[in-house]
C-alpha cells in the first residue's frame, strides 16, 4: 500500500476506535478498547520520521495525529472521572441502583440484611456499603465481603493511624483506583 492509502485506513480505523470508546463510556463494551487503541498509535506512528511530500496526504496526516492525540486527552480525562467516581452517566447509574434498593428490589447479588450490621457503628456501614457499590461496579464478587470484616479492618487501622498523625479521628472513604475499589484512610485534625 501507499502512503495515502495508508493514511485513508489511519483515519478510518481512528474513527472506529471513537466510536468504541464512545460505546465503553455509555457502558454498552465492558472494557476499555486498549488493544485498538494500540493499532491506531502503530498506524499513526508508521510515518512519524518520514517526509510525505504530498502536502494533501501530509496535511490528512498531521490532522488525523491531532485529532488522536486530542480524543486521548479526552479519554484520559474520561477514565480519571470515572475512577474517582465524578463521571455524570456513572453517578447516574449509581443513583438509579441506590433508589431500588431503597424502595425494595430485589437484587441480583446478596445484600446484607439489616441484622447483619447491628452492632457497627453508622459510619463503618456507610464504609461497607460504599465498599459493596465499588466491587460491584467493578463488576468484582461481594458474596464473601462482609461487614464484620470492612469493621475489623478498620478498627486495626485507625489506631495506628492516628497514634502516626497524632490526630484526633480517621475518616474513611472508598475509592476506585486502576480497577480496584479500595479504602482510604484521612486523618482528622
Amino acid at each position: 500500500m501507499g502512503i495515502p492509502e495508508d493514511v485513508a485506513l489511519f483515519e478510518q480505523r481512528l474513527s472506529e476506535l471513537i466510536i468504541k470508546y464512545e460505546q465503553y463510556f455509555l457502558g454498552l463494551e465492558k472494557r476499555e478498547p486498549l488493544r485498538f487503541l494500540r493499532e491506531v498509535e502503530s498506524l499513526s506512528r508508521q510515518y512519524q520520521g518520514f517526509q510525505i511530500v504530498n502536502t494533501m496526504t501530509k496535511f490528512k496526516y498531521n490532522a488525523a495525529i491531532a485529532r488522536l492525540n486530542s480524543y486521548r486527552q479526552y479519554w484520559n480525562r474520561i477514565n480519571h472521572l470515572i475512577e474517582e467516581g465524578k463521571y455524570s452517566r456513572d453517578r447516574f447509574k449509581m443513583e438509579m441502583h441506590l433508589k431500588d434498593k431503597h424502595a425494595g428490589h430485589p437484587g441480583k447479588t446478596k445484600e446484607a440484611a439489616p441484622d447483619e450490621t447491628r452492632g457497627i457503628d453508622p459510619e463503618t456501614e456507610l464504609v461497607f456499603r460504599s465498599y459493596l457499590e465499588a466491587r460491584k461496579a467493578c463488576h468484582l464478587p461481594v458474596d464473601n465481603i462482609t461487614p464484620e470484616m470492612i469493621a475489623s479492618a478498620i478498627e486495626k487501622q485507625k489506631p495506628l493511624i492516628i497514634s502516626k498523625y497524632h490526630c484526633k479521628g480517621v475518616e474513611f472513604k472508598v475509592v476506585i483506583e486502576q480497577g480496584m475499589p479500595k479504602i482510604k484512610a484521612r486523618p482528622k485534625l
